[in-house]
C-alpha cells in the first residue's frame, strides 16, 4: 500500500493524504464550521441570510462558506441569497466558477482564437502547395 505524505494546504502539517488536500485535525475543524452555519441556515428566519450576514453570526471564515457552496454541501436552492464572487470580475454568482457575462466573453474569445488559427492554417497549406509556372515565348512573325 503506498502513502503519499503531504502538506496540509491549511495548516502545513504533514499528513498521509488519502481523498482530501487538509489533515484530519483540520478537516475535523472544517466539519464543525459547517455545522455551525448549517445549523444557522435551518432556523426558518436565517434561510434567505447573505454570506456575510452569515460570517457575522457564526464567525466563519467567508472563504469556508464559499467553498461549502462550491462543493455542493450549501444549496442555492435551498438557500437563495448564497452568492459569492465570480472568479474573473467579483460580480455575485450561485453556480460555477464565473458569471454568465464573463463565460460568454471566454467562449467569445475562444471562438475568436479558432478563427485565426483556422486562417493561419489554411495560409500555411497555401503556401505548401506546389506552384508551376508555364513560360510562353513569343513568336515574331516575319
Amino acid at each position: 500500500m503506498n502513502v503519499e505524505l503531504s502538506n496540509c494546504a491549511n495548516c502545513g502539517k504533514v499528513f498521509a493524504k488519502s481523498v482530501r488536500d487538509i489533515c484530519y485535525d483540520c478537516f475535523r475543524k472544517e466539519e464543525e464550521a459547517f455545522t455551525i452555519v448549517y445549523r444557522f441556515l435551518s432556523k426558518r428566519k436565517n434561510r434567505e441570510a447573505t454570506i456575510s450576514e452569515i460570517v457575522e453570526a457564526t464567525k466563519v471564515e467567508e472563504e469556508l462558506i464559499i467553498k461549502f457552496i462550491k462543493q455542493n454541501r450549501l444549496r442555492t436552492s435551498q438557500f437563495p441569497k448564497l452568492a459569492y464572487p465570480c472568479e474573473q470580475c467579483g460580480v455575485d454568482i450561485v453556480e460555477g466558477k464565473l458569471c454568465a457575462n464573463c463565460a460568454e466573453t471566454i467562449r467569445k474569445e475562444y471562438e475568436r482564437h479558432e478563427r485565426l488559427e483556422q486562417v493561419k492554417k489554411e495560409r500555411e497549406e497555401r503556401e505548401q502547395e506546389p506552384v508551376y509556372f508555364t513560360m510562353q515565348k513569343n513568336k515574331k512573325t516575319e
